[in-house]
């Protein structure tokens, strides 16, 4: 298959580590400015650069030294220091929309954290048969404790991604409207990724939006699906393609709830952390290479700094770039190659950290073969996510066809044409692009699947 042309040539966004920021560049030819602003709405609050030559538009501090953008000690909603309990926070900055990431030990036993952000006296926890018996009685008790005029109700979901469709999200609809719920209701998502993205699509709907505060209790879900908005529910033909952006009030990350994750749910989540080294955060990603065997013996302070580190990268590219019109689009690196093996093999019969595990290793191969990335990136890739013992190649049921049907409807493609996030560059840079030679597509599709 040749390369295809198009009259106007793709945008091509490119991340640059992330102690060097952001560029931004097309090949060729480069887009004005004017176009630029259309396709990239959040960036024009930077001045750009002549449209010849993207060059990086926010130097920082190099990664090992860098204080985050938006992170800051606890304190209340007025900014006064609270206690010395009081967790590290992670701010989103979205306006008036922005909210608090709160990461620690022992969150839950801490209502006033919770208590803050309830709007009006009734809540909803959305949770699922796993995690009802572990903590919906602690959780309740955090909302209602020294707060009598609080009422709470919960709904118990089904376990598992191939629960995540529209049947079962009906059940939370039912439970909101039998019970009366109004608008100064808040819903509070009290699970892993499955459940943060169906109380957050829940919440959006309902009565046309109700406050949700999301309380992940998978490392899949605190590293990445509990951040930034997005919520929804799959698809037959795809994944996540129902849904909406739609902001919480904030997140409790109470890392204790890490010790009933099983083993393999651990590693599934640390496919999203490895993603934030590979594509932005460099000295992140060393920093994994050292600490792998810590991180996968739970050691409490590894867990700590990489769901911390993880946010802050997070937060930063959200608050950029919040409905994935470029920059954020950089966060599915794997993603595509995964969500055509979660659909093709059906829904939860790989978790979905290792569907993106196995993704991310084609995408770096379709990178090498594009010549865009050297020999050493690709090695340490595949030992990095063989150390953490997550796949590194789809199962063999998988074939050409089935990738190229479902990667068809994928979410980032536009006009007809399938954009890409692949590794361009040294360590922590990458594009997000339609821009690439369709034969590198098709053989790292022929190296995996059989037929």
């Amino acid at each position: 298959m040749e390369k295809t042309t198009h009259p106007h040539p793709p945008q091509t966004l490119t991340l640059i580590p992330r102690h060097g920021g952001i560029a931004l560049s097309s090949f060729p030819p480069p887009l004005p400015p004017p176009l630029l602003r259309q396709t990239l709405p959040s960036l024009p609050r930077r001045p750009l650069p002549p449209p010849s030559h993207y060059r990086i538009l926010r130097p920082q501090a190099p990664a090992a030294h860098l204080r985050p953008l938006h992170s800051r000690h606890g304190s209340d909603p007025e900014g006064r220091s609270s206690s010395s309990r009081s967790p590290p926070v992670v701010d989103v900055d979205l306006g008036n929309r922005s909210y608090p990431i709160y990461i620690g030990s022992g969150l839950l036993d801490q209502p006033q954290l919770l208590q803050r952000h309830v709007v009006g006296k009734r809540v909803l926890v959305v949770t699922n048969t796993t995690i009802a018996p572990l903590y919906l009685e602690k959780v309740t008790e955090a909302l209602t404790v020294g707060n009598p005029n609080v009422s709470v109700e919960s709904v118990i979901l089904p376990d598992g991604e191939k629960y995540k469709n529209m049947e079962t999200l009906m059940k939370v609809f039912d439970k909101a409207i039998e019970t009366r719920l109004d608008r100064r209701s808040t819903f509070v998502a009290l699970g892993g990724g499955v459940i943060g993205d169906m109380c957050g699509f829940a919440a959006a709907a309902f009565l046309r939006g109700v406050n949700f505060i999301q309380i992940p209790t998978t490392l899949m879900a605190q590293v990445d699906s509990s951040v930034g908005g997005k919520t929804g529910i799959n698809h037959p033909l795809g994944k996540n393609l129902i849904g909406a952006f739609y902001q919480p009030q904030c997140v409790l990350i109470d890392t204790d709830t890490l010790n009933t994750l099983p083993d393999r749910e651990l590693a599934s989540g640390i496919a999203e952390v490895v993603k934030y080294g590979l594509i932005r955060d460099p000295e992140f990603f060393r920093w994994q290479e050292k600490n792998m065997q810590s991180l996968l013996a739970r050691d409490p302070s590894a867990l700590a700094h990489a769901i911390k580190r993880s946010c802050e990268n997070k937060a930063e590219v959200v608050s950029l770039d919040e409905k994935e019109s470029g920059l954020r689009a950089t966060l599915n690196l794997g993603h595509t190659f995964g969500h055509a093996i979660e659909n093709g093999i059906g829904y939860g019969q790989w978790l979905h950290g290792e569907a993106v595990a196995a993704g991310t290793v084609m995408a770096v191969d379709m990178s090498h073969r594009l010549g865009w990335i050297d020999d050493t990136i690709q090695e340490r890739v595949l030992a990095i996510l063989q150390q953490a013992k997550l796949p590194i190649a789809p199962p063999e049921i998988m074939t050409v066809e089935k990738f190229k049907d479902v990667m068809a409807v994928d979410k980032k493609v536009a006009d007809g044409l399938l954009r890409l996030i692949l590794l361009k560059g040294p360590l922590g840079s990458c594009v997000f692009t339609g821009d690439y030679d369709r034969n590198a597509l098709d053989e790292t599709l022929r190296a995996f699947c059989k037929c």
